[in-house]
């Protein structure tokens, strides 16, 4: 059952595992469940068909991940409308992450606006055990799109109240270290903090740096704690 759900004929595999009087609650060592492996596969009719055997939607895996944040992560749009009627909201809450932050992680604008939608909230940030997996310590669902240098979902999540300094590492300082243009004009327009505070980056862009003091950066010397200019 582990690997049919993510088949073509995933539905008629489940027929026969629940069938057989397999446990559809049963999960791989790594804590996935089959419904996680289903959401994975983003088989609306194999999902459908495990919920109405039995299946717990709000079973994590060992990394904390429900099946909604799986779904979410791939994209599958029709299967994430499924799980946000039946997944707790304490569920969710109690993983960590919200799955805005899947979404917006795997770059998918269309789930991103489904979530906002039914009420998801776009300022939510990741706990510290989640947060804790990345290098950068990332936390809200912006710092993913601006990390993966994403306009259009930065600008969704920005139109809907999303703030840009939310961040332990600003959103603003990752896109100008990555020469994101159209994200720092984003950002800017939202009035990010400019002068935020980053001790160790080094920026040798003319062109970055003149938009920021075109927008209101404190270029004083010696500069700020900020930037260092070379």
């Amino acid at each position: 059952i582990r690997f049919v759900t993510k088949a073509p004929y995933a539905t008629h595999h489940c027929d026969l595992y629940a069938f057989i009087g397999g446990n559809v609650n049963t999960q791989a060592p790594n804590g996935d469940s089959v419904l996680y492996d289903a959401a994975q596969s983003g088989n609306p009719d194999c999902i459908d068909f495990l919920l109405r055997h039995g299946a717990n939607p709000n079973v994590p895996s060992l990394c904390s991940e429900l099946p909604i944040h799986r779904t979410a992560y791939e994209g599958h749009y029709l299967s994430l409308r499924i799980f946000i009627l039946i997944n707790t909201r304490r569920a969710i809450r109690l993983s960590g992450k919200s799955p805005v932050h899947s979404a917006a992680d795997g770059v998918h604008v269309q789930c991103l606006e489904l979530l906002v939608e039914k009420g998801f909230d776009v300022n939510a940030l990741q706990d510290f055990h989640i947060s804790e997996d990345y290098r950068d310590m990332r936390k809200s669902a912006l710092y993913f799109t601006v990390s993966n240098g994403d306009v259009t979902c930065t600008e969704m999540l920005l139109n809907t109240g999303d703030k840009p300094d939310l961040a332990a590492l600003f959103c603003l300082v990752v896109a100008v270290r990555d020469g994101q243009y159209e994200i720092v004009k984003l950002l800017l327009a939202r009035h990010a903090d400019i002068n935020c505070y980053f001790s160790v980056y080094c920026l040798r862009d003319g062109m970055m740096m003149r938009l920021l003091l075109n927008n209101g950066y404190d270029g004083t010397w010696p500069p700020p704690k900020n930037y260092l200019c070379s």
